[in-house]
């Protein structure tokens, strides 16, 4: 069977990942990227570079992996200005819900088929078809886009319509961001203790209390608390970012969330302190040694 031709808006290191996975799986794959060296991996992985985004709008199915939504609507906007009647647009960006609910009525103006499907997982999974899809759209469309969210995901979930699968990512996220809070806290307890960090994260790892990024990612949060900060596939200006659109719904909705309003202040003073390209545990180290680490 032919796979459908994909366009690829976004080689950060996400898209990036996209544009490789695909293409192992037999999709015909065109990239761009606002900074045009950032889509030399795909290319070299054998995407087909377009220098603008018209160069996309030929494809029958174009992924956004963006920023943020200001990018994500700007992104829009230049793809109807160019014509993408007939097309999927797929946004795999952490945006408020709002934002793709807006987005699918304007594409459907537009002619074109839209579904917020953000993704739970970083690159290594992303390169193995491991990710997990929160897909928001309709009927039609989120089976349309099945083909190629599966190529990258275990795991496909449609969760309502457009805008639920913001919502479900924003759901999923804060508990990560704050487990690095809460582990920072465990750590805490055991300082002058003598107990080595390695045992410690292997016993914590090994019990309830070890979830899956810190059973799949022990050595990093190891050589993290021995003072050696380590580059983030998901870090911590992300972590920041998608913590601040969380309570930022939950206010607008009336909402309290306690537990995020006092991780909100740790990771303010980890982004001061120049870690937000690094691990979580980063801000762990930071919340066991105290605001002076």
């Amino acid at each position: 069977m032919t796979q459908p031709t994909v366009g690829i808006a976004g080689t950060g290191r996400m898209g990036t990942a996209f544009a490789r996975r695909l293409i192992e799986c037999g999709f015909p794959v065109t990239v761009w990227n606002r900074t045009p060296a950032r889509t030399a991996e795909s290319v070299a992985a054998g995407a087909t570079e377009a220098h603008d985004l018209a160069g996309l709008a030929g494809c029958e199915v174009i992924l956004l992996s963006l920023t943020d939504a200001a990018a994500v609507q700007a992104v829009v906007d230049s793809l109807i200005g160019v014509g993408i009647r007939g097309r999927l647009i797929v946004d795999t960006s952490t945006v408020p819900p709002e934002v793709p609910a807006a987005l699918a009525e304007r594409l459907a103006g537009a002619g074109a088929d839209f579904v917020d499907c953000p993704v739970g997982g970083t690159v290594g999974p992303a390169l193995k078809g491991q990710l997990l899809g929160f897909a928001g759209g309709t009927e039609a469309a989120v089976a349309r886009a099945r083909p190629v969210m599966e190529a990258l995901c275990r795991r496909v979930e449609h969760v309502g319509p457009a805008g639920h699968g913001a919502l479900v990512k924003l759901a999923v996220n804060l508990p990560l961001a704050l487990y690095w809070q809460t582990l920072g806290e465990s750590l805490a307890l055991l300082q002058g203790s003598g107990i080595p960090a390695e045992t410690a994260v292997s016993l914590i790892a090994d019990s309830s209390a070890g979830p899956a990024v810190l059973k799949n990612r022990a050595d990093v949060v190891v050589r993290t608390l021995g003072g050696e900060d380590q580059p983030g596939t998901f870090d911590i200006a992300g972590l920041a970012k998608d913590l601040a659109l969380a309570s930022d719904l939950a206010a607008r909705r009336g909402n309290s969330l306690p537990l995020a309003g006092a991780a909100q202040r740790s990771y303010a003073a980890a982004l001061d302190a120049g870690l937000g390209r690094f691990e979580g545990a980063s801000l762990s180290r930071r919340v066991a040694e105290g605001p002076q680490s």
